[in-house]
């Protein structure tokens, strides 16, 4: 992959506003509303429900892709797609290590 490549990838930091289970998803997983900002409020359907509660996701700050389009899951149109890495037992949510402006690019 060339270098150009990654810069065209907008990653950015948004807090989490809800979760709710997703129950039509193939893959157990929840809908997440994320505030990013002055870019806006955006979807995602995230498979992280081996790690995390519906109660404690609510305030977490995360890391997403925002400028992958959409992509249609069941009857939910997910409009970022939340970093994170598995370990086995779940995937861990890449955050940021201190708080940080909602829609802040990562460079």
């Amino acid at each position: 992959m060339e270098f150009s490549t990654f810069e065209k990838i907008d990653f950015r930091v948004g807090t989490i506003l809800s979760a709710d289970p997703f129950p039509k998803a193939n893959k157990p997983a929840f809908q997440l509303t994320i505030d990013f900002g002055p870019l806006g409020i955006k979807k995602s359907s995230a498979q992280i429900t081996q790690r995390y509660t519906l109660e404690e996701l609510p305030g977490k700050q995360v890391i997403a892709i925002v400028n992958v389009g959409t992509k249609k899951i069941a009857d939910f149109e997910s409009q970022c797609l939340i970093l994170g890495a598995s370990d086995g037992q779940g995937v861990i949510l890449l955050t940021p290590e201190s708080s940080l402006p909602n829609g802040q690019q990562i460079v």
